[in-house]
């Protein structure tokens, strides 16, 4: 107890309140950091007359530990050992990064490491053969410097630039969230962080189970949406709107795929576009879909090369569900309608689907030309 509480201002303070000096004070710590690792590094440490060695394997263990007991002496021996971070290889600022998630008290080691391992990536991105380590200037750029610690295996996987995917995907969902986020602020390369996006939502769905899946989904898509969208590639984000509407995910986060594919609909193709309808709905294809595309690309500005590439496109789409006998007259009219005439230089593709969706539903259009006029 004595020596414990001489370096614990926590448990110096619970013994300090105790009255009566035979009495035995039984403490439980339920929330230990790191649980019975923690607490006996923690031990060894008070009883070594406040010596340790730390290392990248427990130095975020010790550090919890000094700040959940309230021992200064260790929390300074931490923090002097973590300034040497830059020295620190690839696999071990994983360790230590990876002990993290399971620690609540961590997070200026995480914030560390993360920078440290964001600017060994960004080093990899630019084909250089030596690993590094990470700073940041006054505008958050990562800047990157070598160094001679790290592995010979390192070296020879800078030379792709996606040689880290499947290490980082062995995060946690929320560490490579908050990993993500301070990749976009430091301007790490959205094409590459899209491309490890879809990798790890594609590792995670074949690991996890349904409520996993979703949320995994529901993530990625946020953490995507907050990219340049014009560095994702729009075949990518239309695999991964038909995995979201298979799983179900929320109505927010499918929007948010359909308004980054929209944004680019001139990159999509034909077979991108023929979805089927939802459960339930009468017609193939998801016409509401397409519809909620276009004006999501619309409402990006038009540009008329693009604006002649979509209209071609949609040409396409037109003739493809016009011979569907379910689809409703005011349906094919809003596809029809749904590009302003300067979209197109001739309507004879046009015509021939209007041709076709006659043929296919002429008894379907008399009718409701009949309500409309009264007849």
């Amino acid at each position: 107890q004595k020596i414990i509480s001489s370096y614990s201002g926590r448990l110096s303070k619970l013994f300090g309140k105790s009255t009566g000096g035979t009495r035995t004070l039984k403490v439980i710590f339920n929330d230990f950091p790191g649980g019975a690792e923690g607490f006996e590094l923690m031990l060894r440490f008070c009883y070594n007359n406040g010596r340790v060695d730390i290392n990248p394997s427990n130095l975020s263990l010790l550090y919890s530990a000094a700040k959940f007991m309230e021992i200064p002496n260790l929390l300074e021996q931490t923090e002097k050992s973590l300034q040497q971070i830059g020295y620190w290889t690839w696999s071990e600022l994983l360790v230590t990064l990876k002990q993290c998630q399971d620690l609540s008290n961590s997070s200026s080691i995480v914030e560390k490491c993360m920078d440290s391992l964001i600017g060994r990536m960004a080093l990899s991105s630019e084909s250089s053969p030596c690993p590094s380590t990470s700073s940041q200037d006054s505008s958050g750029t990562v800047r990157v410097s070598c160094d001679s610690r790290s592995t010979e295996s390192l070296k020879t996987c800078f030379v792709r630039g996606t040689w880290w995917f499947e290490e980082i995907s062995g995060l946690s969902l929320s560490f490579i969230e908050m990993l993500i986020k301070a990749m976009a602020s430091k301007k790490f390369d959205h094409g590459t962080i899209s491309k490890f996006l879809f990798y790890y939502q594609k590792s995670k769905c074949y690991s996890t189970s349904g409520d996993e899946k979703v949320k995994t989904i529901e993530v990625v898509i946020d953490l995507l949406h907050i990219l340049d969208w014009s560095s994702i590639p729009c075949k990518s984000l239309f695999g991964l709107l038909r995995v979201a509407l298979s799983l179900n995910v929320s109505k927010c986060s499918r929007k948010k795929v359909e308004n980054m594919i929209g944004s680019q609909l001139d990159q999509a193709t034909l077979d991108n576009l023929l979805i089927p309808s939802p459960h339930g709905a009468n017609s193939l294809y998801d016409v509401n879909l397409v519809l909620r595309f276009l004006k999501s690309f619309l409402q990006g500005g038009i540009y008329s090369i693009r604006l002649k590439k979509v209209a071609s496109l949609m040409d396409m789409y037109i003739a493809e569900v016009a011979p569907d006998p379910s689809l409703k007259p005011s349906k094919f009219l809003a596809l029809a309608m749904a590009l302003p005439d300067s979209a197109r230089d001739s309507y004879n593709e046009m015509y021939r689907a209007i041709d076709m969706y006659l043929e296919v539903n002429f008894s379907v259009v008399v009718k409701v030309a009949a309500e409309v006029l009264g007849l």
